[in-house]
């Protein structure tokens, strides 16, 4: 037990380094003079999100295999398709990208909360230059 206890706390500390990790780095990005390089880990963010998306469609219709014996002692196949109905997919579908997008509407509050400083700050540049 002490060690299933131990293996949970190093797991949820590596996530939490690796989350300020990440956070650590968007900030660097966005404080750039370019404005692109800060939008490169939301725009990953939001493709795996997508990715997500599609899993999620992709594996709603599941298709099994059965099949019976005939008189003759046959094994005859029989595909299966079980559809999901539209509005369970929808659902679904919504609520995969509503929670892998989190982390992309937090990279994007950084980097515009970094942006937005950087704005301010040359703009007094240019009054103070324009003051000269």
């Amino acid at each position: 037990m002490e060690n299933a206890t131990l293996a949970v706390t190093g797991a949820l500390l590596f996530l939490l380094l690796a989350g300020a990790g990440v956070i650590m780095l968007q900030i660097f990005l966005s404080k750039k003079e370019s404005r692109w390089p800060g939008l490169v880990m939301p725009c990953i963010s939001f493709a795996v999100a997508l990715l997500a998306v599609l899993s999620v469609l992709l594996f709603t219709a599941v298709t099994s295999t059965t099949g019976y014996y005939d008189e003759n002692g046959v094994f005859i196949e029989q595909a299966v398709t079980q559809i999901t109905e539209t509005s369970t997919v929808v659902i679904s579908v919504v609520y995969v990208f509503m929670l892998y997008n989190i982390p992309t509407g937090i990279l994007i509050a950084i980097y515009a909360a970094c942006r937005g400083k950087r704005k301010k700050q040359r703009e007094l540049e240019k009054m103070s230059v324009q003051d000269l």
